[in-house]
């Protein structure tokens, strides 16, 4: 396994060389774990994007015309890489995110695996054509594609946006968080090892306001994918805007967990429990509130106070949870359940005092509230952390109500009695995505939201589209 210090985080990876940046600084990657700093890594900067666009501009030339067996052979070989520096993968995203090695593999490495070789076997899209009327459809890659992707699950997005580009044919600039950058280095040298042609991947690591701004706005950038925050959904949306260049979002949710009367509920609280708590609540699809029926409130409360208290905190084999990604976000999730205190909320279990076996690292208790109402700041804002806040209903339409009262449409679930009868309250759900009695993701299928929590799709066909461009060739009929 490589020694993380060993990456290249000194560099850039442009036009298929690990260069120096034009003056960059470098920025400290700090395991939230145990405080300790991991490595330094560079900080691009704008005029690092203009180097590294313009090498994507001129590999798009022949990349855009290249075979889609050619594409797909590629992938499969980055796929194969993947598959061969597993455990640096895993060592990457652990140590800067604080997730538990043994999850890291099955929730952060596994998945994105598939997804590089689902994309590889449908670069042969590109090359159908479709008749319409006295037409002929073709398909043709968007162009040079400027990626920004979050510190949550770093490798799931980098493949989310990677793969399908690569597939359509086209070239492009990726830009990692600062807090979680190491394994998009293990990917620039798996990438750069399967011998993928100059300058179609690039990578520029750097802070949002300054490369994250320079690929939004950029002139010679077709289209931007950004996942994070809907705060900085809109101003990537602004910065784009004046080259009417194409901009796909995954933001932030605010998601519901609807459990039936007819559901069984120890299971539904349990796994509704397990699904906020899992990389430690840093997920945007996370069900954080959990609608439960009046007359069996209480006892779901005990219950969620129970898996709250039995979650075992840590990094090693036994723990499920581990720290938040940084001080910064522990503090901010700490400053919710202050809030839900204020506001009236009951806190069950956890809280915001440290944990007591942790004074070290960015760890913040399993937490559960109860007596909450939806106009609570705890029910209404994204807090991004290991929290979650059990709502009564009286009927399934006042329930419909309370999940679709939100300004986000990203994620929702329902536990029913089966999954048949869970379908009539999916269709009344407003949200893009909806687990039904704890389906599982699936990367064959599309994901993004409804409403505040973006525009486009990733992952199945869908999120190949999105890199497509479509011309409409008129024959003489």
């Amino acid at each position: 396994m490589t020694d993380l210090k060993k990456l290249p985080t000194d560099k850039l990876y442009i036009d298929g060389n690990w260069v120096n940046s034009a003056a960059g600084e470098l920025h400290a990657v700090i395991n939230p774990a145990s405080e300790e700093k991991i490595c330094d890594v560079i900080q691009g900067t704008a005029e690092d994007v203009d180097l590294a666009v313009a090498a994507a501009r001129r590999a798009f030339k022949d990349w855009r015309h290249s075979r889609a067996a050619k594409r797909q052979a590629l992938m499969h070989a980055i796929a194969d890489g993947m598959e061969a520096r597993k455990q640096d993968l895993i060592a990457a995203i652990s140590a800067a995110l604080g997730c538990p090695a043994h999850i890291t593999e099955w929730l952060h490495v596994d998945g994105p695996i598939y997804a590089m070789r689902y994309y590889a076997d449908r670069a042969a899209e590109m090359e159908k054509t479709e008749k319409a009327g006295h037409s002929v459809v073709l398909r043709e890659p968007v162009g040079v594609c400027g990626f920004i992707t979050p510190w949550n699950y770093p490798l799931h997005q980098f493949v989310g946006k990677v793969a399908p580009a690569l597939a359509a044919g086209c070239t492009m600039i990726q830009k990692p968080s600062e807090i979680t950058p190491l394994q998009d280095y293990v990917m620039a040298d798996i990438i750069d090892a399967a011998g993928l042609p100059a300058g179609v991947f690039n990578l520029v690591p750097g802070p949002g306001p300054v490369v994250g701004a320079a690929l939004s706005a950029h002139e010679d950038i077709d289209m931007v994918s950004f996942t994070g925050s809907t705060r900085a959904g809109i101003e990537v949306a602004k910065a784009a805007a004046p080259t009417v260049k194409r901009v796909t979002q995954e933001l932030g949710g605010k998601s519901p967990l609807i459990i039936t009367p007819d559901a069984n509920l120890e299971e539904a609280v349990r796994w509704g429990c397990e699904d906020v708590f899992i990389n430690s609540g840093q997920t945007c699809t996370a069900l954080t509130r959990m609608l439960v029926p009046a007359e069996r409130y209480d006892e779901a409360v005990a219950i969620a106070k129970q898996v709250a208290e039995d979650v075992a905190m840590g990094t090693d084999k036994e723990a499920f949870m581990g720290p938040l990604s940084s001080a910064r976000q522990r503090d901010i999730v700490r400053g919710y359940i202050d809030k839900g205190v204020a506001e009236g909320a009951r806190l069950v279990t956890g809280g915001s005092d440290a944990p007591a076996d942790f004074p070290k690292g960015f760890y913040v208790k399993p937490t559960v509230f109860a007596d909450v109402s939806n106009n609570m700041t705890i029910a209404r804002e994204e807090i991004f952390g290991p929290v979650t806040c059990l709502i009564p209903y009286r009927n399934m339409d006042e329930a419909i109500a309370i999940a679709n009262d939100t300004e986000y449409g990203l994620s929702s679930g329902v536990w029913a009695r089966d999954a048949e009868s869970a379908m009539p309250v999916v269709r009344r759900i407003e949200a893009g995505l909806c687990f039904v009695n704890g389906g599982e993701f699936n990367y064959d299928a599309p994901f993004g939201g409804y409403k505040r929590s973006g525009n486009g799709r990733e992952f199945g066909e869908a999120g190949l589209d999105e890199f497509i461009e479509l011309k409409s060739v008129q024959l003489p009929a």
